[in-house]
Parts: C-alpha cells; structure tokens; sequence
C-alpha cells in the first residue's frame, strides 16, 4: 500500500481552503517522491461556480445570497454551481492520475465509490447516475463531485452531505440540474449523525479503495517543506 498525506483542516472559509489547495498542488507537482495528498473540510456556507458557470441558476438576486453573508466563488473546476456549508463533508485529493494509473474517468467512479461506500456504512442506500455524476439516493443528490486536472495532477474533489441545512439550496438548482433535490445522510436516516465518525468512515474507505497508508500531517506540513 502506498503512502499519502491526509491534512484535517476542520471547518475552513472556501478561499482559505481554495488557495491552500493551490499550494497543495504545486508541492505535488514537484515533490519528487511521488507522494499524494487528501485534504478534508468542511466550509462555511458559499456557493461556487464551475467552468460552465452557474449565475443562471441560482433562483434569487445576487444581492439577497451577499446580504446573508454568503460569497459567490468562481473556481477552475468543472460543472455547475453548489453549495459547501457545516454539515458537508468535502475531500480534495491531490493525486498524480497516471502514477495512480487511473483515467479521469475512472478516478470520478473511484470517489463516488468511496461515498457509496461511506454512506452504506451508516445504514444509506445511494447511487451512481453515469448522466450525472455525483451520487443520489432517489431523485435526490447527496453527494457531489468536481475536479480539474493540471499537469497530469487532479485537483478539488468530492462534497458529501452528512447533516447540512438544506435552506440555501433553496437559492440554486444544484449543479444546474432542475427537477431534482438534495437529501443528506441525517435526513435519510431521520436522526442526528456524528459527523465527525462519518468523517472517519470516509478516511478509511478513501484508504482502502485508493490503496492508500495515510500519514497524517498539519497544514504547516505543506509550507513548511515535510516532515
């Protein structure tokens, strides 16, 4: 089993986590042992837009989204416009595709598989929908994926929802998508979740299914050049 990184960052402001995830991203380009990264958060509330956009989709003024104190972010990603805020676990894995010897594809299954997987684990049936990826369980998202690649590295991630507040999908279509819902691991099960043993579930099956020993580090890890 080969080794990681995994760096906890707790609940972070997305453009904290953003331009961390940069920096993360260029440590992996030119770390020379072949060394990946996972990064998990959860954000306060912002939605981001993908590279197809995503203003078109949110279903009130800009202005009332930025009075609640809510930001609109811009990304590099692909897809639409979402959500991130507390209750939503989100994990940015910085690994390089060919020296996993995984295609795009493939590495979108294998981060659906590892929510299948988590959510299973706590008792939620979910899905995959190859016309759109993420996962659902029924007519209802419960987990979203969005990534970018760079020099053969992938970057963003997955965002999975364990016991956020559903009032600012309300603003949106999810991922520009009309007709469908949001669901979360808590409503599905109709009782509270601990998010934090969710967040551990989800490390150990991104372990398992990425074939990964993780080394748990800081965040100064990155800055400060190893361990």
């Amino acid at each position: 089993m080969n080794r990681a990184y995994l760096i906890d960052l707790g609940t972070m402001a997305y453009q904290e986590a953003h331009h961390f995830q940069t920096d993360c991203l260029e440590w992996r380009l030119n770390e020379k042992n072949g060394t990946d990264l996972f990064l998990i958060v959860d954000h306060m509330p912002v939605f981001t837009l993908g590279k197809r956009g995503g203003r078109e989709s949110l279903t009130v003024a800009e202005s009332f989204v930025k009075s609640k104190g809510v930001d609109i972010v811009q990304t590099e990603r692909g897809g639409d416009i979402t959500y991130h805020g507390p209750g939503q676990l989100v994990v940015y894995p910085i690994v390089h595709l060919r020296q996993a010897k995984l295609s795009v594809a493939s590495y979108v299954e294998l981060l659906e598989e590892v929510m299948i997987a988590t959510v299973a684990e706590v008792g939620v049936e979910a899905n995959r929908d190859e016309r759109n990826r993420g996962l659902w369980v029924g007519n209802n998202k419960i987990g979203s994926i969005g990534i970018r690649v760079r020099h053969g590295v992938v970057f963003h991630g997955l965002a999975l929802n364990v016991s956020i507040d559903f009032e600012h999908f309300n603003w949106i279509q999810p991922c520009g998508l009309s007709g469908v819902g949001v669901t979360s691991v808590a409503h599905e099960l109709g009782n509270p979740v601990d998010f934090s043993a969710v967040k551990e579930i989800m490390i150990r099956h991104l372990s398992l299914l990425f074939g990964r020993e993780f080394t748990r580090v800081s965040k100064s890890f990155v800055s400060g050049g190893g361990v």
